[in-house]
């Protein structure tokens, strides 16, 4: 009996990301943005829930280049809380963020040793209510490090996954697109 219903078969990686990524809204109720498997400044996989006034302002000043969440991710590996990168904001990204209901966060970065030197990703997790306790800054993190690991090797992950997740960065993103 046909429903017009179309079935879409996951993979367990597409399950396990979508199951973490679920987990991560939970815990940044403000939003986040995951860039995973970064080569020089471009993300393989990119995941935002930041609200769309948001991003739009974001990419309207320009405020990538400036943002201290990624010069820190970019240079360091762990995990930050933002109120620590407020003296490197010359251009007031972190105001910026508060001024939209993006008070409170951490940054998060990986990165790949061995065969694949080089290759990290960053993320950013935000609160509007009160700062992350040392507790969901150590859970954030592990669901974080294991988003990078679970892509690590797009070479084990099927080109169907691959579509897939680019599908999910697309949804989770722009929802309704």
């Amino acid at each position: 009996m046909a429903t017009g219903k179309r079935v879409v078969v996951m993979s367990s990686t597409q399950i396990e990301i979508s199951e973490v990524l679920g987990e991560l809204n939970d815990l940044a109720p403000a939003g986040y943005a995951i860039g995973l498997q970064i080569e020089y400044t471009t993300p393989k996989f990119m995941f935002q829930t930041y609200s769309k006034t948001w991003l739009d302002l974001y990419a309207e000043k320009g405020l990538l280049m400036s943002d201290p969440t990624l010069a820190w991710g970019f240079e360091n590996t762990g995990a930050i809380r933002w109120n620590e990168l407020s003296a490197n904001d010359p251009a007031g990204v972190l105001d910026l963020a508060d001024q939209h209901g993006i008070k409170f966060g951490i940054t998060c970065a990986h990165e790949t040793t061995g065969v694949t030197d080089g290759i990290r990703s960053v993320g950013s997790f935000a609160r509007g209510d009160r700062d992350f306790t040392d507790d969901e800054v150590t859970n954030i993190s592990k669901r974080f490090n294991a988003l990078h690991e679970s892509t690590q090797s797009q070479a084990h992950l099927s080109d169907e996954t691959v579509a897939q997740l680019r599908k999910m960065s697309i949804l989770v993103t722009h929802p309704g697109s």
